[in-house]
């Protein structure tokens, strides 16, 4: 049976509008998630448009054809969707090549995961995590949702067809893939860990696939090519105001609903589906307005380049905050160039590729080559050519000899560091056992020559060091504290350490609660987090409710200039200071911002240099900060004890004093 054009499909141009909310929100969300927290919520929004297109124009040809042109599907889809895909990995891997290898890793296993829609399961496979933005981030990271629509796109042609033969009631249909959609949000409720990092459930196609299916369900019972425009005026006023109302409560999720609460895992991110069924359902029928309340130049314009701009806005992200090493003093300045430059380049790459390439006949490919190299040298149009063929080779050469898991020589560093830190404190542990009593050494701070330790007011006096000796501490923290181990144990022999590289500050209350559980816990606590991404309100007042108003608590400020998010830690700590009586502030970031030589090349974690000035700040502000009650103790108790050591020696010496007699 010859294939016929689907007379019937109309193009909704209010989905354009959906899709324009959609990437401004992940667009938002990923330049400055505080500002808008919920803004990775723009992907289920995609993946239920996704699921109802792509469903309602199958039901269309069907009822018109009485057959699906498998072919022709998988062809229109990879016309659509690979062509800019593949112009976007070719493009990055070309220019990290050139300017960035330290992007580099594990470039191979990207590519090619990225181009088989295989990433999502290659990085849940490889422990990556959308949630940790320090270290050395991939500019791909992003891909995993392509990646699940694209492994829906290719099953779902053929389990559309087994449905319709097999179940002919449109409705049961619905209930079908409704229920699937259920079994899949309830096995990511169930796989989800709460404290854990939740990027398996976040990646997973089986955990991820509600969405899709929601859009799929609705286009069985509200397909766009057979509803009426005519219908009864409160039929209409009822479908607007649902409409508006999923829409705002889809608004206040975009600004509100952070990924790092419990909720979004077990029933948030479906709930939102649910919401964006419904808008995309009110949008697609004729006879309520919000098709063309949600039409107009600036929703068609972004709507139609929202495939690009999803694409080119993590690989620019990355490739300008690992260019400018000061992104998080400036903000402001960084959210403009970057939005500017996704902007700009997705406008090329639509206009130049994805139009072209969409309307390009592949079949023609080998005689178009050959007309190429048929013309003459200096012909206008074959400079495009070899400079893209000359990018490619560039890729191509990147590609092939990309690293793969290789830790970068400052990661190396560091993580050599922290093994020494270990070392150094189990073999004082050990000596300490044979001890009676443990004592504190001082530590002294070493620095270059250039820094004049007299100019600073946290060099520890012999008071101090004897006082920190007795103080009952717990350290929670992250890579930068475990960067000052060994001296921290030093200085406070009864500290408790708890230190984890890459520790995130919304897995910190559960991982609080089990210390707790354990009697682990101490009425002073330090924390050092914030290194590793953005700390939000929630994640803060999770943290300090657990602690409980009794504890004291010591905060300290984040030194990460290569990070948006330094400024936006450290303005939430510094107000939840004033707030908090039990919290005091350790201001490491203003003690160290103008000491470049502290630091590792990373400008986070301090080396050997820094380190001693890191402890010794800590220390003195801890110490100062104590109790005076508590202070008072201590005190006696080390007087008390340097009374018994000297009626101890007394003693010896009246022993030996008599044994000469």
């Amino acid at each position: 049976m010859k294939k016929k054009r689907l007379a019937s499909a109309r193009y909704i141009t209010g989905f354009d509008g959906i899709r324009t909310i959609a990437v401004i929100g992940v667009i938002i969300y990923h330049l400055l998630p505080n500002m808008m927290k919920g803004g990775y919520l723009g992907v289920p929004i995609f993946f239920v448009l996704s699921g109802y297109l792509i469903t309602d124009l199958l039901r269309q040809e069907y009822q018109q054809n009485g057959r699906i042109d498998f072919k022709g599907f998988y062809v229109r889809r990879m016309k659509r969707l690979y062509p800019a895909m593949v112009l976007m990995l070719i493009g990055a891997s070309a220019y990290i090549t050139l300017f960035q290898r330290s992007l580099a890793n594990n470039l191979r296993g990207v590519v090619l995961s990225s181009l088989t829609y295989l990433n999502n399961w290659w990085q849940i496979y490889h422990d990556s995590s959308y949630f940790n933005r320090f270290g050395n981030e991939s500019p791909f990271t992003h891909l995993w949702s392509l990646a699940v629509e694209g492994q829906s796109y290719f099953i779902w042609p053929i389990v559309f067809v087994l449905l319709i033969k097999l179940i002919h009631n449109q409705g049961k249909i619905f209930l079908i893939l409704a229920s699937c959609s259920l079994v899949s949000f309830i096995l990511m409720w169930t796989l989800f860990t709460p404290g854990k990092d939740p990027t398996r459930v976040y990646f997973g196609t089986d955990t991820r696939m509600f969405s899709i299916l929601l859009g799929g369900a609705l286009a069985f019972i509200w397909p766009s090519w057979r509803m009426r425009e005519n219908i009864a005026p409160d039929s209409q006023k009822w479908l607007n105001r649902l409409g508006f109302g999923a829409l705002v409560l889809l608004a206040l999720a975009f600004f509100f609903l952070d990924n790092s609460w419990v909720f979004v895992y077990c029933g948030g991110l479906f709930f939102v589906s649910i919401l964006a069924m419904i808008l995309i359902a009110i949008t697609a029928h004729p006879g309520a307005k919000w098709n063309k309340w949600l039409t107009n130049p600036f929703f068609t314009y972004i709507g139609k380049r929202s495939y690009g701009i999803y694409l080119y806005q993590y690989p620019i992200m990355i490739f300008y905050e690992t260019k400018f090493k000061n992104a998080g003093n400036h903000p402001g300045v960084r959210f403009f160039i970057e939005l500017l430059a996704i902007l700009a380049v997705s406008e090329l790459s639509y206009r130049f590729f994805e139009k072209p390439l969409a309307a390009f006949d592949y079949r023609y490919t080998l005689k178009k080559l050959k007309e190429f190299y048929g013309q003459p040298f200096i012909w206008k149009k074959k400079w495009k050519i070899v400079l893209s063929s000359l990018t490619i080779i560039i890729a191509l050469f990147g590609i092939i000899t990309a690293p793969t898991n290789l830790l970068t020589a400052e990661q190396k560093k560091v993580q050599k560091q922290i093994e020494e830190n270990k070392k150094k404190i189990a073999a004082r542990k050990k000596k300490a056992l044979t001890k009676k009593k443990v004592t504190s050494k001082k530590v002294a701070v070493k620095g270059s020559t250039e820094v004049d330790t007299k100019k600073f007011n946290y060099i520890m006096t012999d008071e101090d060091h004897k006082i920190a000796a007795y103080v009952p501490l717990f350290v929670f923290g992250d890579s930068v504290m475990l960067s000052a181990e060994a001296t921290i144990q030093e200085i406070f022999p009864k500290a408790i350490l708890n230190g984890t590289v890459s520790r995130q500050a919304y897995t910190t209350a559960e991982e609080l609660k089990a210390q707790k559980k354990e009697k682990r816990l101490t009425k002073i606590v330090w924390l050092s987090l914030g290194t590793n991404g953005y700390i939000t309100n929630s994640n803060f007042e999770d943290i300090m409710d657990i602690l409980g108003k009794d504890t004291i608590v010591f905060w300290t400020t984040v030194h990460v200039p290569t990070k948006p998010w330094q400024k936006s830690v450290n303005t939430l700590l510094k107000g939840k200071a004033k707030k908090y009586k039990n919290l005091h502030l350790i201001d490491w970031y203003g003690m160290s911002n103008a000491h470049e030589n502290w630091f590792a090349d990373d400008q986070v974690h301090p080396d050997t240099i820094g380190v001693p000035y890191y402890a010794n700040y800590v220390a003195k502000t801890v110490v100062d900060n104590l109790p005076q009650k508590l202070k008072q103790q201590i005190q006696k108790e080390i007087k008390k004890e340097e009374q018994a050591k000297q009626s101890s020696e007394q003693k010896k010496q009246n022993n030996t004093i008599n044994l000469n007699s």
